[in-house]
C-alpha cells in the first residue's frame, strides 16, 4: 500500500566529514536512507569525493516546497551561519546518525 503524499516527511539535512570540516546541505524524502548513501560512498560527486558521511544537522518538514526552500535559503548562507546553526543543537558535532545501523534499515530503502 502506497503511503498518500500528504504523510510523506521531507528532511533538510547537512553532513560533513569532521569537526568544521567540509559541509553539504541536501534535501531527502528518507533520511535514513540517505545519510546510509552518503556513508556507502554510493552518491557520485562532492559527498563521495570529500567523504562526507556525518550527519550533524535535519530538519523534518511536511511540504516538499517548505523543504526546498528551506534548502535554498541555508546554502545560500555564509559557512559562518551555517557553523552557528549546527552548533546550536550539535555543539560537539555529534554523527546524529550514529545509532543507527546498516542492519535497521529496510533493504527496500536502499537505492541498489
Amino acid at each position: 500500500m502506497c503511503a498518500h503524499p500528504a504523510n510523506r516527511s521531507y528532511w533538510v539535512y547537512i553532513v560533513t566529514n569532521k569537526r568544521n570540516g567540509t559541509l553539504y546541505t541536501g534535501i531527502t524524502n528518507s533520511l535514513e536512507r540517505r545519510v546510509w548513501e552518503h556513508k556507502a560512498k554510493l552518491i557520485e560527486g562532492f559527498t563521495k569525493q570529500y567523504g562526507l558521511d556525518r550527519l550533524v544537522y535535519f530538519e523534518q518538514y511536511r511540504d516538499v516546497n517548505q523543504a526546498i526552500a528551506r534548502e535554498k535559503e541555508i546554502k545560500g548562507w555564509l559557512r559562518s551561519r551555517k557553523l552557528a546553526l549546527i552548533e546550536k543543537d550539535n555543539p560537539i558535532w555529534a554523527d546524529l546518525s550514529g545509532n543507527w545501523s546498516e542492519d535497521s534499515l529496510d533493504s527496500s530503502l536502499r537505492s541498489e
